[in-house]
């Protein structure tokens, strides 16, 4: 798949809710850049930080460079919610209470978008 790629993430509990436009980041050098050295996130957009598979250690994220807060949810390979954060920046690490793998960081207005044990959906744009 291309770095570029865009998807929409539908929270399947909560339906009702703004789409999001998310940049799906599936190769090394897009999740080591994640979104450091960016200025701002808008509320519509986001990024998907992808693993190969479910991990608490792979899916540890730092918030070093990153001046900004962001909301963290992650997701199992089972497209469920088993974890979320509010993470602060420049914050050194963060890790999900359960394996998971998928990362999406969105801006910290959406934190309430998501809940643990939710049900998502990506969708090609």
């Amino acid at each position: 798949m291309p770095m570029s790629r865009i998807i929409h993430i539908r929270n399947l509990d909560a339906p009702s809710q703004t789409s999001l436009q998310i940049k799906y980041c599936d190769s090394f050098l897009c999740r080591l850049r994640g979104l450091t050295f960016r200025s701002a996130l808008s509320p519509t957009e986001g990024l998907l930080l992808v693993q190969k598979q479910d991990s608490r250690v792979d899916t540890s994220i730092h918030m070093l460079g990153v001046s900004f807060d962001l909301a963290v949810i992650w997701i199992n390979s089972s497209m469920q919610v088993v974890d979320k954060v509010l993470a602060k920046s420049w914050r050194l690490a963060y890790a999900p209470k359960e394996a998971a793998q998928y990362i999406l960081e969105i801006h910290p207005d959406r934190l309430g978008d998501f809940e643990i044990g939710n049900k998502v959906k990506f969708e090609d744009v």
